[in-house]
């Protein structure tokens, strides 16, 4: 055979994915190695898998064939495998046509694993290494009596055109990704990626690995909570020094379980899991939740057994939570799954919970069951190897027993994926998210995690509608209102009580909060009893300019709060007229008894009224609900992509410049850049000498401002003196000589006054995990100073370009605010679209400012602009699906 050159191997092609059941394999490039492979798996191919491939019997693979199927350059000739442990289940390949930008492609899949999306997922490696090596597109021959082949191009996504000869359908198609292709591939991945979770959260069998008879041992605790939970199915502890553990029969090792083993619960000490995955592999477990500390945690050595661990368990198709995890809870009454350390559960609700921190895990629990905030999934994921809360995410997508969403993250894994998740699942159920982490990351995270930017989790947040919270008491004070009132259509809210200084308070911190109050609040006096309280409560709820209610109030002396309680929880629930109610009553947190609708188990349920201690508290979570209510109902927008670009000119001149080693263009360049984007400097010369000063206004057309530089289009603060409004040839050369002299160059720009009104800039941010963020403000120093400044991640829509526009704290100067001039909004968020698209056409522009762009009546027109280029940072959720691999 020809020798094999492993500088040539393509390692960025190698990935781990998710199939159709929940499932994994490792793909990766063929090389010379797999002829031994390749031959095994071509005998356990059926006599019409063969002939559907080869169009014949085909029964073995000749030498000289074999050798040209391991032997490829990875540009014109391309292999994939699909490997599920040691061995090859699938195989895709393509070749380039002569002298064209086509290739031929084709694929095969083992009998028995055929119906999983292998052939779906190698057509999109394929394609994106095609993409990579300058191809165009993939012609496919098919015999007509095989179907399921036949769909897999047909249901692809691709623009496919077809003829049929002799018994055989030619197929060809552009590779390029079409927005139904992309559509395809993340429904794919969304309902893979949902199973998986499935696997681990629907178990019918669990085995605790390491189960153990001491009280001490985190062994024990995990077999005591899935017995004491009741678990539906069977489980096994697997000791090897006892037959039984806690009366139950223990195997010495999960190969000697003799039934099926969908999940194991590992419990072994760090040292001992190369053994025990050995055995899982074998014994075909579907998905681990390792709760066994010393991995990342610890540094370097457990940080590469912990890469080993996810490894080995995706590429023998299993998923894995943790290492170092709490566990994983499924409340369901058809389940009953509690594979954690958690000894106290809180009752059944329609909340899933996703929580990095294992310590705090224990406390969430406890917690979310003292408030009477019913779960219905808790995800602990510790270190997150392998599954982590974008997976959860997709699974809560179209979980139907989950209405909302909570999320405690110390970092992300892969934000661009986070933000697209979150924005498409924030839509139909909300998301409540505590993110740690700002000024440190544990080392643990810090594995499988990118640094991130404040103004960036803002951004991605307030575009995918998550409601951020600062914290824990927080993140339950919004679940308490999500989970058990429904949401508010508008922000008119009523306040009620038997305290005027409380409802006064109430009051105070809804304005404070930008919720509108309908009237004054009603004070039925102390002195008022349950009737009188429940008809002003009734009174409100009915009124067509109350959207929300916030009852405030303090128990008399001589009748028992209790009594007010039930009356309250009876009017919402009868004449609530959908609007949502909170409450400070009894001083309780939480749900008691008295406001509480039993669910199916007991536990409070929808139309449960929560109770906070304090009405600051109460109203500040009506105020996140409402603004995400606000979020939810707006109009999605539509990804714009302005007219009159140009992006094959501008990723031309970015490489240009690139391939000469420069960092910033120059002025011309930059001016060209922006211009294959519609995007107008205004006009300037450089000129060298008063006599060129006055002949370059004139030309432009007084008036004219200008400016001493060494460079025209740097930042404001490298400006050296200006000059505005020159209106004559005599003023531009006293301009220019007063320049020169102030500055001591004697390089001046010339530039033609823009129409008169308020400064803003408009830029981009380069965010090594999310990508590239747009962000736009008002120019000036005390701006710059308070961080006024509103960020927005790519793609974007014409409601992010809008909200963007709209967005800082000194917004309002734009639409006249005390007398400031009007501006033409529509202007500014075309020009907004415009960086964008240029930002994500064109990812080797690192860094764009466009300051100031002046924003008037007549337009935004942008006065000076800077570009800076580099290579392209990596984009985590573009490309074919794959799963996230560790630092």
């Amino acid at each position: 055979m020809t020798d094999f050159d492993p500088y040539d191997y393509p390692r960025r092609w190698e990935a781990d994915v998710v199939l159709s059941d929940g499932g994994t394999v490792h793909l990766r490039p063929i090389t010379p190695d797999d002829a031994d492979r390749l031959v095994a798996f071509h005998g356990r191919l059926s006599e019409r898998t063969r002939y559907f491939r080869y169009f014949g019997a085909y029964p073995r693979i000749p030498p000289r064939d074999l050798e040209r199927f391991v032997t490829l350059d990875h540009h014109d000739r391309v292999g994939f495998a699909a490997m599920l442990g040691d061995d090859i289940i699938a195989v895709g390949r393509y070749e380039r046509l002569q002298g064209s930008d086509q290739a031929e492609v084709a694929f095969v899949v083992e009998d028995g694993h055929q119906g999983r999306g292998i052939g779906s997922i190698l057509l999109e490696h394929l394609a994106a290494a095609a993409q990579e090596s300058g191809l165009k597109r993939f012609v496919a021959e098919v015999l007509g009596e095989n179907g399921q082949m036949v769909r897999i191009f047909k249901d692809a996504g691709y623009q496919i055109s077809r003829a049929l000869e002799d018994g055989v359908i030619h197929l060809e198609f552009a590779i390029d990704p079409t927005e139904e292709s992309v559509a395809v591939a993340r429904s794919r991945e969304q309902a893979a990626e949902a199973r998986s979770v499935h696997n681990v959260l629907h178990p019918k069998s669990v085995a605790v690995i390491g189960a153990s008879t001491d009280p001490t041992k985190v062994g024990y605790a995990v077999l005591t909570n899935l017995l004491t939970a009741d678990f539906a199915g069977p489980v096994f502890p697997v000791n090897a020094e006892h037959a039984s553990v806690r009366g139950v029969r223990a195997y010495r090792r999960v190969l000697d379980i003799p039934d099926p083993v969908d999940l194991a619960v590992v419990a072994v000490p760090a040292t001992s899991i190369n053994e025990v995955m050995d055995d899982c592999l074998a014994k075909g477990v579907k998905a681990l939740v390792v709760v066994t500390s010393g991995f990342s945690e610890i540094g370097d050595e457990g940080r590469s057994a912990e890469r080993k661990l996810a490894e080995e368990a995706r590429a023998h198709g299993m998923r894995v939570v943790g290492p170092n995890a709490l566990g994983v809870v499924n409340m369901d009454r058809a389940v009953r799954l509690n594979a954690s350390l958690a000894p106290k559960l809180p009752g059944l609700g329609r909340t899933g919970f996703f929580c990095q921190s294992g310590a705090l895990g224990t406390a969430i629990l406890a917690d979310a069951a003292a408030r009477g905030l019913g779960l219905s999934t808790f995800v602990s994921a510790g270190n997150r190897a392998d599954v982590s809360g974008n997976d959860l995410l997709q699974y809560w997508m179209t979980d139907p027993a989950t209405d909302v969403v909570l999320l405690y993250l110390e970092s992300f894994g892969n934000p661009r994926k986070f933000a697209r998740l979150a924005r498409r699942l924030g839509r139909t159920k909300p998301i409540v998210a505590v993110k740690s982490g700002r000024n440190a990351v544990s080392p643990a995270l810090a594995a499988t995690s990118v640094q991130v930017d404040e103004p960036s989790v803002q951004a991605v947040f307030e575009q995918a509608g998550v409601i951020r919270v600062e914290s824990l008491a927080q993140l339950f004070d919004t679940a308490l209102l999500l989970a058990h009132q429904p949401l508010p259509e508008g922000s008119r809210v009523a306040v009620v009580g038997n305290s005027t200084a409380i409802g006064v308070l109430a009051a105070d911190t809804a304005l404070a909060q930008g919720l509108e109050l309908a009237g004054e609040p009603v004070d039925v006096g102390p002195q008022a009893g349950p009737e009188q309280f429940a008809a002003a409560v009734k009174d409100a709820l009915s009124r067509d300019d109350v959207d929300a209610l916030i009852v405030v109030f303090v128990p008399p002396l001589a009748i028992p709060g209790a009594a007010y309680a039930r009356e309250l929880r009876e009017v919402g629930l009868t004449q609530g007229q959908g609007k949502p109610i909170v409450s400070t009553f009894l001083a309780a947190e939480g749900v008691p008894a008295e406001l509480a609708v039993p669910g199916p188990d007991g536990s409070p349920g929808r139309g449960s009224i929560p109770s906070y201690p304090s009405p600051e508290r109460a109203v500040l979570a009506l105020a996140r609900v409402t603004r995400y209510a606000r979020w939810r109902s707006a109009p999605r927008g539509t990804l714009v992509r302005p007219d009159g670009i140009k992006p094959d000119a501008a990723r031309e001149l970015v490489q240009e410049v690139m391939d000469g080693g420069a960092e910033w263009l120059t002025d011309t360049q930059v001016v060209q850049l922006l211009g294959f984007y519609g995007i107008e400097v205004a006009p300037f010369k450089i000129v060298s000498s008063a006599d060129e000063a006055a002949d370059a206004a004139g030309k432009l057309g007084f008036p004219v401002a200008a400016k001493a530089s060494n460079s025209l289009l740097k930042h404001r603060s490298d400006l050296v003196g200006v000059r505005l409004d020159i209106s004559s040839p005599e003023t531009m050369r006293a301009a220019y000589t007063d320049l020169c002299q102030v500055s001591g160059v004697d390089t001046v720009y010339v530039q033609r006054m823009v129409a008169k009104g308020t400064s803003c800039v408009i830029g981009l941010q380069d965010d090594p995990s999310f990508g590239t963020l747009v962000s736009f403000g008002l120019s000036g120093v005390v701006n710059d100073l308070l961080g006024d400044r509103a960020y927005r991640s790519i793609p974007m829509t014409d409601v992010d370009a809008a909200g963007l526009v709209r967005a800082p704290k000194a917004a309002p100067l734009l639409a006249g605010y005390g007398g400031s001039p009007m501006a033409d909004l529509g202007s500014l968020e075309d020009l907004v679209l415009r960086v964008a698209a240029l930002a994500e056409d064109v990812p080797e522009v690192r860094r764009l400012e466009l300051e100031p762009v002046v924003a008037s009546e007549s337009g935004a027109s942008v006065v000076y602009a800077r570009v800076a280029v580099g290579p392209p940072p990596s984009r985590h959720d573009t490309g074919p699906r794959r799963l996230r691999t560790m630092n």
